[in-house]
């Protein structure tokens, strides 16, 4: 995963900027400001996928990645197991048939 995740940092529009604006103390406030300021950073970085990828893959708990808060990759994450969930119920044969 390191060789994966180097391969997309070093184009990052974050590499430029200060590490703390991506990583803010809290949420509201004068953090809103802050997460503001790194999402619009993310906004036209060329690189944002593999970011958000990466972040969803390891699960990064904290920070600015791929243009998400960690609130918004926790409801990802949600909506992906459910989808997944709902699709193999789908897919799976009905055990009531028998």
């Amino acid at each position: 995963m390191t060789e994966y995740a180097s391969e997309w940092r070093g184009a990052g529009a974050c590499l430029s900027a200060v590490r703390e604006l991506f990583f803010p103390l809290a949420t509201g406030g004068p953090a809103a400001g802050q997460i503001s300021t790194a999402l619009l950073g993310c906004a036209g970085c060329t690189v944002r996928q593999q970011c958000l990828d990466f972040a969803l893959e390891t699960n990064e708990a904290h920070g600015i990645w791929g243009g998400t808060t960690p609130e918004e990759r926790i409801r990802a994450r949600r909506r992906s197991r459910r989808h997944a969930a709902r699709r193999s119920f789908q897919e799976a044969p009905d055990a009531r048939a028998s």
